[in-house]
């Protein structure tokens, strides 16, 4: 049977695993016989791949469904991702939305495209699922992120994720490096490992120690990075690993989320600020310049001033390169919720504000001492007379060359930290 509709448009909220699902979902409509057209174009069938992390995620959604409407009614909108795993009935109320399909089903759009486009919810319980499919991003032609694992079996009490991804698993190291040299073949210099708690990869008693050391084996494997793990699973052997490494590039992404143990008590974290501490000084110490993300929440519902302050100031103190800062939001069922917060969204957003500057001029101060440095540079795109690419550790750097730079990995010197970070061709 021939679809009655031609065309298609996704579009993506959230994680680099959202992402990374999208580009599979793309592969599996085109595959199926549809066009893929830019998400500002009218489309037949309209997609989104939803977050639901914050209270914000789910309003971007909410608003972007909306405009989709207006734009055209006619077109068919479809729901995936998170946030229609956790609120399905919610969201296909809302006006314009004729299918909402849950995580397990989301790579699988393509068989829901007859029979159940209209006011339908397709959602299974997640957290007995056992399957695990691996997804990969190829839109962006140099880098690409491969999702190597799915859900998690923590139980942060400010977290909504087990509720909507399940349990965590894994791909075996054989299916993922199968799927990784595909990739290369395409032309990819680097590859992200990606995951919900990528730490916890396992499969088959393997773990992602013994991942890492089959990435070291394939030689037309350049450069990879790993997206974020958790700091209680970045253990000796994988830090060794990133040591030693010409192909695994020095920068992490490490979750603390508060810098009070009080606090990281109450999210049920892993792990205590000694822990934390000891972690980035190891890290700094084995790699030298290395790039060091951290993700931090302010605003938890029992969060003082004083605690914040604590927060602040064991940050400020962290030789780490920059912050990922969330402002807390309730969420449905989950432990937090049930707390009866102490903390104004006035005050959260102050406090949001006070570390963001604090991310400023840690990442300011982090270019800075890199300028005069050479490093190697993975250029994917060109703006105007200026190439714009990664270094090895995480810097974006623009280039100005007459020459082709795009997914070419070049010598550069970083000589100016200004508007944006210059630099030259070595």
């Amino acid at each position: 049977m021939s679809s009655p509709y031609k065309t298609f448009a996704i579009k993506t909220f959230g994680c680099k695993v959202n992402f990374a699902d999208s580009s599979m979902i793309t592969q599996g409509l085109v595959e199926y016989g549809l066009s893929c057209v830019d998400i500002k174009e009218i489309a037949d069938i309209y997609i989104i791949n939803t977050c639901s992390v914050t209270e914000n995620a789910d309003k971007k959604a909410n608003k972007f469904i909306e405009s989709l409407n207006m734009k055209s009614p006619l077109s068919k909108i479809i729901i995936t991702g998170c946030y229609a795993q956790l609120n399905a009935e919610k969201i296909s109320q809302q006006e314009g939305v004729d299918l909402v399909i849950g995580m397990e089903d989301k790579l699988n759009i393509e068989k829901y495209l007859f029979e159940n486009l209209g006011k339908n919810i397709i959602r299974k319980n997640i957290d007995k699922t056992s399957e695990f499919n691996i997804s990969y991003s190829l839109s962006e032609r140099t880098r690409s992120f491969i999702k190597i694992q799915d859900g998690c079996d923590y139980s942060c009490t400010y977290c909504t994720i087990p509720s909507a991804r399940g349990k965590s698993r894994s791909g075996t190291i054989d299916n993922i490096l199968n799927k990784i040299n595909f990739i290369l073949e395409s032309g990819i210099k680097e590859i992200v490992l990606s995951g919900i708690n990528v730490g916890d990869f396992s499969s088959n008693n393997e773990d992602l120690y013994m991942l890492l050391l089959e990435l070291e084996k394939l030689n037309k494997l350049h450069r990879y990075r790993i997206s974020s793990i958790e700091p209680n699973l970045l253990n000796n052997n994988i830090i060794n690993v990133f040591s030693k490494s010409k192909k695994a590039l020095p920068h992490f992404h490490i979750p603390l989320q508060s810098g009070s143990n009080k606090i990281l008590k109450a999210m049920k974290r892993r792990y205590s600020t000694i822990d934390y501490c000891k972690l980035i000084k190891k890290i700094n110490k084995k790699i030298p310049n290395v790039c060091i993300g951290v993700d931090v929440i302010v605003g938890f519902p029992l969060e003082t001033v004083d605690d914040f302050m604590e927060t602040y100031n064991f940050i400020e103190d962290l030789n780490i390169s920059y912050l990922h800062v969330f402002s807390y939001s309730k969420r449905f069922n989950t432990e937090a919720s049930n707390i009866e917060s102490i903390v104004s969204s006035k005050e959260i957003i102050h406090r949001r504000k006070v570390l963001q500057k604090l991310s400023n001029d840690k990442f300011k101060y982090y270019i800075n001492k890199n300028i005069g440095s050479e490093s190697k540079v993975l250029f994917e795109k060109k703006e105007n007379e200026f190439y714009e690419g990664l270094t090895e550790n995480y810097i974006r750097v623009n280039v100005k060359s007459k020459k082709e730079l795009k997914n070419k990995i070049k010598n550069v010197r970083i000589i100016k930290n200004d508007e944006f970070v210059l630099g030259e061709l070595i």
